[in-house]
């Protein structure tokens, strides 16, 4: 089976206070194709930056990155931005939506990016497709949280990213909303076989992935 991500002695150190915190220390895993993948640890492990990294949003301090054999930090930073876009799908605890703009508005800035065509039509598809036919023209402020979880879980995917990377995307939820968002996200999983890593606190997230991987104190733990 083939490894889609890959990394290789990932390290990252922050200065703060004048004081060097390493924050990932030294991690390195394979991710195979379609498996999706729990990354669970206490506060503080080094799950998110371990996620923006994975991503691209943040830069190792020492390390490599492999997506789709791909060393993402070979990259310039338009090239990176370009493969993000096209490969690569986020979501967060925090929605990060645009309160200005409708959920379809939302969900098609992706596409528009790179004046893709059919952004519309492809963004109405993914709406409807995870129930929100009745929400497209409505603003963020206007929808429930589990609603707008779902605008955001729609942005990350209208471009069939080959990589889904969710960062406690449950953690503001109630249960029942918990449960539909990661019915969700299995469907897509299946479906479309994107292969996902999502942070987590909550094991019965976690038992929705097909294995998971604990980090503490930013190292992997056997």
């Amino acid at each position: 089976m083939s490894s889609i991500i890959k990394t290789e002695n990932l390290r990252k150190k922050y200065l703060l206070e004048g004081i060097y915190i390493e924050a990932l220390k030294g991690i390195t895993l394979n991710i195979h194709k379609g498996e999706m993948v729990a990354l669970m640890g206490p506060s503080g492990s080094g799950k998110s930056t371990l996620l923006h990294i994975l991503g691209g949003i943040d830069i190792p301090t020492e390390g490599k990155v492999f997506i789709m054999e791909q060393d993402i930090f070979s990259l310039s930073e338009k090239k990176l931005a370009r493969f993000r876009n096209v490969n690569i799908g986020f979501v967060f605890q925090f929605h990060y939506l645009l309160p200005e703009f409708t959920a379809l508005e939302n969900v098609m800035i992706p596409i528009q990016i790179y004046n893709k065509k059919g952004a519309r039509e492809k963004a109405e598809n993914i709406l409807i497709r995870l129930g929100l036919k009745d929400r497209l023209n409505h603003k963020p402020s206007q929808m429930s949280g589990g609603e707008q979880q779902r605008v955001a879980i729609a942005r990350a995917v209208v471009n069939n990213p080959s990589v889904l990377l969710a960062d406690e995307p449950t953690g503001n939820l109630d249960t029942a909303n918990t449960q539909t968002v990661m019915e969700l996200l299995k469907e897509l999983n299946r479906k479309n076989n994107v292969t996902m890593v999502i942070a987590t606190h909550d094991r019965e997230v976690a038992e929705y992935c097909d294995r998971i991987i604990f980090l503490r104190d930013g190292v992997l733990q056997a």
